[in-house]
């Protein structure tokens, strides 16, 4: 079909519905439809004649079937009588020609008793517009305004143009309605047929066939009757509305000053918080230059003191080259040269006490990184904590993350809250656990006495290969797995620096010398002797022990219960060296070493675990104790 039309109606709206052609001199069923003449006068004559069009036509057709005394529309099947004359719609006929060519001028017909087309309004054109909607015959510049509009042709049509629906009986049942600027929402999109009524429980307009069908027994009003109901509602509804706006105008207001009040907040928040973390990080760069000067400052000060005993040292080596070597060139038969070198070499041979600067062989400054790895930890923490207070995903019932707690519990230091403070050895040796060292697992420079002593030594140990052997560092294992119960285990520290602790089984040997080695590694804890003082080490955290030396030491791990605790031995008394359980702070106090054991010290306990051993320094020497009632100290026997 076309496109649309002056009237804002399809060409759809003027084809024949038989022959689905454009209307031949149309006419039109007191329903309303329009057919051409010849289709309608074959449909009378013999319903079967309007297959002639399409098989949509051909069923209604044959689905009408003729009455002795009436017929029936094709389209909506509503009777009229059999003898009603049919007659050309001029109207429709002149419209239909209009909207082929348009600009031919509207035709008078006989009998219509229209002279429209002669008929001008006064009204000039300009003002007609505005009045709203304009008669759809009327052509030229100046159009009159339309006084009412067809909902049968879909068209608008001025006093003189409207007078065929007035006087012809053949536009009888046309239904006429106020002017409508877009008649086709006037009707059912469906159906297309007015809409009639006003379905209040769908709050929708239908027509005739909607209200039958769709919306049968709903409850319905006339459209004019909703229209009226509408209208007195009207004052209150805009009322209403109108309040409603100053109420959104203030709120959008105050809106508008919380949104600038956020973004400021915001803003000044920022350059508060950017502020603040420059400050942070010019503490950490002044603390980093201070590290790293104390670094200077240790390597300076132990480089002159080993480079003055080096040249001490190189010296004395001269001098006793020179010697012999006089001495090897004099012949036997000088005595006296003889005997002058001979007591010469001699002299400088037995000066024993030669002159050494005596410097501290401690490398004091291999604690820095230790230091700087504290802070680290504990800004880690620290902001954690503080993050997850931000985002409100803080526990209160768990044990801080790098954060003190005031809580009732003790601490760790208060030893006699726990029943393994108070035994004696006794006690412990009725869990007595008989360890013998694994050869597989010890480093070559470890030399094993047995299967219960070890001593560090200078010269490699030629041991086979073996995937469980320590590469890096001078550790060795027991063979004994321990997942399950209490054991205790005793160790006599002979020499040197020894540390005494338990790994995890599937530690990899083959670690470096950082973080391979005891308690630098969450996968191990430790008790270090380190000639001076005790200290504890897990997780590359450590805590120095304030106690005097034991030679025997104790251990008792209680693995169920996740508690490791080292004991100094004597005369059948134990001391507590330290105790590696989670606990929690007391007030005011935070501890970095008791909140690294509160948060990854149990996880030792998800694996199997054996006891170890690291000999650290080159005279460090060390004994299984034999774990009975009346032994004898290994050091008593040598």
């Amino acid at each position: 079909m076309e496109g649309v039309g002056g009237g804002g109606c399809s060409w759809a709206a003027f084809g024949c519905p038989i022959c689905l052609e454009a209307l031949r001199d149309p006419v039109t069923l007191p329903c309303g439809h329009n057919f051409c003449l010849r289709c309608l006068e074959a449909h009378r004559l013999c319903p079967a004649a309007g297959d002639q069009g399409s098989p949509s036509a051909a069923a209604a057709a044959s689905s009408s079937g003729s009455s002795s005394g009436s017929s029936r529309c094709p389209l909506c099947q509503e009777p009229f009588p059999a003898q009603l004359q049919l007659r050309k719609n001029h109207a429709l006929a002149e419209l239909l020609q209009l909207r082929t060519n348009p600009q031919m001028e509207p035709r008078e017909e006989d009998g219509d008793g229209g002279g429209g087309g002669e008929a001008q309004p006064e009204q000039d054109g300009s003002k007609a517009e505005e009045a709203g909607v304009l008669c759809d015959f009327c052509t030229g510049d100046s159009r009159a305004l339309a006084s009412q509009s067809c909902l049968v042709c879909l068209a608008s049509f001025c006093g003189p143009h409207l007078q065929p629906h007035l006087r012809s009986p053949a536009f009888q049942a046309h239904r006429l309605v106020p002017p409508l600027r877009h008649i086709e929402e006037s009707l059912c999109k469906l159906h297309l047929r007015p809409l009639e009524a006003f379905c209040r429980r769908d709050r929708a307009p239908v027509c005739p066939l909607c209200a039958a069908q769709e919306h049968q027994g709903h409850p319905m009003v006339a459209l004019q009757h909703q229209s009226q109901h509408l209208q007195a509602q009207r004052p209150k509804i805009l009322s209403s509305v109108e309040n409603q706006l100053d109420e959104l105008g203030v709120l959008i207001a105050q809106t508008k000053r919380t949104i600038d009040l956020i973004k400021g907040t915001a803003q000044k928040e920022k350059e508060k918080v950017i502020k603040l973390f420059v400050e942070t990080a010019r503490v950490l760069a002044a603390f980093q230059k201070e590290v790293l000067e104390f670094i200077d400052d240790g390597e300076r000060t132990m480089l002159s003191g080993a480079e003055e005993e080096l040249r001490q040292k190189e010296e004395r080596h001269t001098t006793l080259n020179e010697c012999r070597q006089k001495l090897e060139k004099i012949p036997c038969t000088d005595t006296i040269s003889f005997i002058q070198e001979f007591q010469a070499l001699q002299i400088a041979a037995e000066e024993k006490n030669f002159p050494c600067t005596g410097f501290s062989k401690e490398l004091n400054f291999i604690k820095s990184s230790q230091a700087v790895f504290t802070v680290k930890e504990l800004l880690v923490n620290i902001c954690k904590n503080q993050w997850d207070q931000l985002s409100g995903k803080g526990d209160g019932g768990s044990i801080p993350y790098g954060m003190p707690e005031v809580t009732v519990g003790p601490q760790i230091s208060d030893k006699n809250t726990n029943s393994a403070f108070l035994e004696s050895r006794d006690y412990f040796l009725k869990f007595a656990f008989i360890i013998d060292l694994d050869s597989d697992t010890a480093d070559k420079f470890l030399q094993l006495f047995g299967t219960k002593g070890a001593k560090r030594v200078l010269n490699p140990i030629g041991y086979p290969q073996s995937s469980t052997r320590f590469i890096n560092c001078e550790q060795v294992l027991g063979e004994n797995i321990m997942n399950r119960g209490n054991y205790y285990w005793e160790v006599e520290i002979i020499d040197g620096w020894v540390s005494i602790g338990v790994i995890t089984e599937d530690f990899n040997p083959q670690e470096s010398y950082d973080t391979g080695r005891l308690g630098r590694n969450e996968k191990s804890c430790c008790l270090q002797w380190n000639g001076q003082n005790y200290i504890a080490w897990f997780g590359g955290f450590d805590c120095v022990i304030q106690q005097p030396f034991f030679h025997t030491i104790g251990v008792f791990l209680e693995y169920s219960e996740k508690v490791l605790t080292f004991f100094g031995v004597k005369d059948a008394k134990t001391t507590c060296l330290q105790q590696f359980k989670v606990a929690r702070f007391k007030q005011g106090h935070f501890d970095p070493f008791q909140n690294k054991i509160n948060h990854q010290f149990p996880m030792l306990f998800n694996h199997n675990l054996k006891p170890a051993f690291f000999l650290e320094s080159v005279d460090a020497h060390m004994q299984l104790g034999p774990l009975k009632k009346d032994c004898v100290s290994v050091l008593k026997r040598r």
